[in-house]
């Protein structure tokens, strides 16, 4: 008599048999370690999950792939160990910014200044007064904790913010034209990071888009000629993260303004970055100022705090005093709303503004951006010698001219000249390089151009600079 029962304990597949069990794995004295920096339930189910995904690989794996298929014991716990540590520390931390992109929006653009650090910690350790009346006890205004001061430095009626600009965009569109026609040029139909697409906007906020001019010309009477008695806006957008050169043309806010205005209508302009000082001072070129904005005659113009700013993450929007009310009652604004650090952050930074004569000193944002080539030249020959000893023979490293970027659709196609660093590597290639040191704790994140691993210290603060010579002794020593 045949007997057809499989055996429970016999692995559907002779690999598995030979897979470490759970409880052994547990036990390894590297695995041991390791989880004792994580709650007990949690890591032993991170462990659980990765034993599972081994299993699942074999089951799917074909027989040419099988001997691909690592299950040493040693080696699956020293992976298990190493990914338990990753799990223990937090999943957002301190980067090393050796890019030279200012404004790097992979790494939280903008770093803060020390008041608005002070401010966010101030507010997170205890209760505040985000959104009460001190007088009635009764619920209060959050947006009041800026809205003066951003009303001083723009020359704005009112303002409020919500959680980025992208939720500023959406809000002014629904506010001021839902069911309605917004006029557009088809030159300004941006699309930026994160897919955000200008039409795609439109649709969402409930306005209606209608697009005048052509991708590289529009005319004043492009917008005349467009008004019907269904406009409701007629919407300026700064293209942020590109520039058009040559046969180009558009039309000024202030005149763009009185089209609208002769015809009963507001103008919007979505300025993107929020520059709040004239940077042509330091010999840099010029970038849209939101005061401009303003005296040009716009009713409302939206713009990012984390950006040339150098605040925290959030959308300002600013103007007119009959229009930023309509904003705030619109009930979508509850959803973009900011929280208590957010207002924190922003206010200490807009205070800066207060004495632009030391604003260089006391904004990250524009410490770096005005940052002397000699200086950064210094401190990067200073930190080439200090690693000498460990890369020569292994890697090739010269201090030569070069670019920063100011990055997140600051200064679209304007490149900062500065000095970098290339390094060369002959034991690794520079891809192989490049994810060494990003895989460093804290992590390096650099560039790579023509074959080289390029730094630029523009961005690198003095506290980091012995993260980045452990990491080159570690690499290469």
């Amino acid at each position: 008599m045949v007997n057809n029962e499989k055996n429970p304990e016999q692995s559907p597949h002779p690999l598995l048999n030979s897979l470490i069990g759970m409880p052994n794995l547990l036990n390894k004295p590297g695995v041991r370690k390791a989880l004792e920096e994580l709650p007990q339930l949690y890591g032993n189910e991170i462990v659980r999950k990765e034993l599972d995904k081994l299993r699942q690989r074999i089951l799917e794996a074909d027989e040419s792939e099988l001997d691909k298929i690592d299950i040493d014991p040693d080696r699956l716990a020293e992976k298990i160990a190493a990914l338990l540590y990753e799990k223990a520390r937090p999943s957002v931390h301190d980067a090393v910014n050796a890019a030279g992109i200012i404004l790097h929006t992979a790494l939280g653009r903008a770093p803060l200044a020390d008041e608005a650090r002070e401010a966010v910690c101030h507010a997170a350790a205890q209760y505040s007064t985000i959104a009460v009346d001190r007088e009635t006890g009764r619920r209060g205004d959050r947006y009041k904790h800026v809205e003066d001061l951003l009303c001083f430095l723009t020359g704005a009626e009112a303002a409020c913010v919500v959680n980025n600009n992208s939720a500023a965009t959406i809000v002014l569109l629904n506010t001021m034209a839902e069911g309605k026609e917004v006029i557009v040029s088809r030159g300004q139909l941006v699309e930026i990071g994160g897919s955000f697409r200008i039409p795609d906007v439109m649709k969402r906020s409930r306005a209606m888009m209608v697009e005048v001019g052509t991708t590289n010309k529009t005319h004043p009477h492009d917008y005349i000629e467009a008004v019907t008695e269904n406009t409701g806006l007629i919407l300026r957008v700064h293209a942020s993260n590109y520039r058009m050169t040559g046969f180009t043309s558009d039309v000024p806010v202030k005149e763009m303004a009185e089209i609208a205005h002769q015809r009963g209508l507001p103008m919007a302009d979505d300025i993107g970055s929020g520059c709040l000082v004239d940077i042509t001072q330091y010999g840099l070129p010029p970038e849209p100022l939101v005061q401009d904005s303003i005296r040009g005659g716009a009713d409302l113009v939206c713009f990012s705090g984390d950006k040339m700013l150098g605040g925290p993450q959030c959308g300002v929007i600013v103007g007119k005093n009959e229009f930023i009310k309509r904003i705030k009652n619109n009930p979508l604004v509850r959803s973009f709303r900011c929280g208590k650090l957010t207002y924190s952050a922003l206010e200490a930074t807009l205070k800066l503004y207060l004495e632009p004569e030391t604003l260089p000193q006391r904004l990250p944002v524009l410490r770096l951006l005005t940052r002397k080539q000699d200086e950064i030249a210094r401190k990067e020959r200073s930190f080439l010698r200090k690693i000498k000893p460990f890369i020569q023979g292994q890697c090739i490293a010269n201090v030569v001219n070069g670019f920063s970027q100011m990055g997140s659709g600051s200064l679209p196609g304007r490149d900062i000249p500065s000095k970098i660093i290339t390094f060369c590597p002959t034991v690794m290639t520079v891809d192989e390089l490049a994810y060494k040191l990003r895989r460093n704790n804290p992590p390096i994140f650099t560039r790579i151009e023509s074959e080289a691993v390029v730094m630029d210290f523009r961005t690198v603060f003095p506290d980091d600079v012995p993260f980045l010579l452990e990491a080159f002794e570690r690499i290469f020593g």
